[in-house]
């Protein structure tokens, strides 16, 4: 290769270029997907949860073979794509009469349930496609759903999953440079979804709740991904809303989107600009997270 590869936070050298051209050669009857393995197994490629990073190595081993580095042998099969062919989630109606209009002390305790890999998902994804002005969307990579409940009845919803690769006003406020944030940009989680149920007229809910997520985010993903997160953060769109919730649990608004987006080429604001907030997790987050150290009273506990 001319130059290294980087691909998903790991460099690729002419070296693993030879190593995977050797595993092809030493295997040939293997599958793509028995390759991949045997290149994690070689390389001892784990995910932090000490899961072999297959799928990652799969995509790897793909780009090499589309840019001529590597021949991968022909595709034995093509398997159903889940995500391609998923169905749109089904909702059921659930107590959404009469309305829900009370103190928050008077639906203390509230239970709230993690409820990805259970028989609520689904009821999850229902409520978020059913209410949400974005929808439902199948989050990619790491990710947590929460389904907050008063009693037996839902009243809100929250997703979380990995971090945007890169977000100027946050990587300015931590004081990553970006060989850091490649390394560490796991130990962080995106808000993609927060759902008051409409039903639901609860004043102070919304805060607490996110005051809630701030102390039992990080052990519920540590206990599925095998590593803690130390800063949360997400996007507020200014057109429809003013992030007060946010702002009353202590997150911080960092700055602007630019309105371009990821894939955008002619620099012309297509979208709308949204406030970028955030909220660490550890007073010394800036050194957990690789960064420079900086003055802890800056931000709350």
């Amino acid at each position: 290769m001319d130059e290294p590869l980087c691909y998903r936070g790991r460099t690729i050298s002419d070296e693993d270029v030879a190593s995977i051209r050797q595993i092809i050669a030493s295997n040939p009857g293997a599958s793509r997907r028995m390759l991949s393995r045997l290149v994690c197994q070689a390389w001892e490629w784990r995910q932090a949860n000490g899961a072999w990073r297959d799928m990652v190595c799969r995509g790897l081993m793909l780009a090499l073979h589309r840019a001529g580095h590597i021949a991968l042998p022909p595709r034995k099969c093509s398997p159903p794509n889940p995500l391609a062919q998923r169905t749109r989630p089904t909702y059921e109606p659930l107590a959404e009469k009469p309305p829900l209009e009370a103190p928050l002390a008077a639906l203390m305790p509230l239970c709230i349930h993690q409820v990805r890999r259970t028989d609520r998902e689904g009821l999850f994804n229902g409520l978020l496609d059913q209410h949400h002005y974005l929808g439902y969307v199948q989050p990619v990579g790491e990710h947590l759903k929460y389904l907050v409940c008063a009693g037996d009845r839902p009243v809100a919803c929250l997703a979380w999953s990995s971090a945007p690769w890169h977000m100027g006003p946050r990587d300015r406020f931590i004081g990553w440079t970006p060989a850091v944030r490649r390394r560490n940009l796991h130990l962080l989680a995106y808000n993609t979804r927060f759902l008051i149920l409409p039903w639901v007229r609860v004043p102070h809910l919304a805060s607490h709740i996110l005051g809630h997520m701030a102390r039992c985010l990080s052990a519920d993903w540590e206990a599925l991904y095998g590593h803690p997160l130390y800063y949360l953060e997400t996007f507020v769109d200014r057109e429809r809303f003013a992030g007060t919730c946010y702002r009353a649990a202590n997150w911080r608004c960092l700055g602007q989107t630019t309105g371009r987006g990821i894939k955008d080429k002619a620099h012309k604001v297509t979208l709308s600009i949204k406030d970028v907030l955030g909220y660490p997790l550890r007073r010394d987050f800036r050194r957990r997270l690789g960064a420079v150290p900086a003055d802890s009273r800056e931000v709350s506990a």
